[in-house]
C-alpha cells in the first residue's frame, strides 16, 4: 500500500515506514503530524484517486527532526559587464517517518 501526497507544492510517494524530507512546517519533535492532502492511494489491485483531494483520506506521520539540505549554489555571470555574484542556500526541512495511510473506505 502506498500513497501520493501533496505539501509544500510537491508531491510523495510513501509507504508505511518511509521516512521522507518535507519543507518545515510548524511541528515538535517526537510529535505525530497528520497530512490531509492525498492524491491518491494504492490498496493491493484498488487505486483510488482524488479530485484533486481524497476525502477522508490521511497520512499519520511522526516528527523525527529538522534538519537542513544540501548547500546549493546560484552564480549570476554578466558577460563584459564586470558582474557575478556567487549566493548560496540551505532549505530548511523537515524529517518523518510514515506511521500510518488511512483511507474512507465509503468512497
Amino acid at each position: 500500500m502506498y500513497a501520493v501526497i501533496e505539501t509544500g507544492s510537491k508531491q510523495y510517494k510513501v509507504a508505511k515506514d518511509d521516512i521522507i524530507l518535507i519543507e518545515r512546517l510548524e511541528a515538535k519533535d517526537g510529535k505525530t503530524l497528520n497530512l490531509r492532502n492525498v492524491l491518491l492511494i494504492k490498496e493491493g489491485n484498488s487505486v483510488h484517486v482524488g479530485s484533486p483531494y481524497l476525502k477522508g483520506a490521511g497520512v499519520t506521520c511522526e516528527v523525527l527532526a529538522e534538519v537542513r539540505g544540501d548547500k546549493l549554489i546560484a552564480y549570476k555571470y554578466k558577460k563584459r559587464k564586470s558582474s557575478k555574484k556567487k549566493i548560496g542556500h540551505r532549505q530548511n526541512l523537515l524529517k518523518l517517518k510514515v506511521k500510518t495511510i488511512e483511507i474512507n473506505s465509503k468512497e
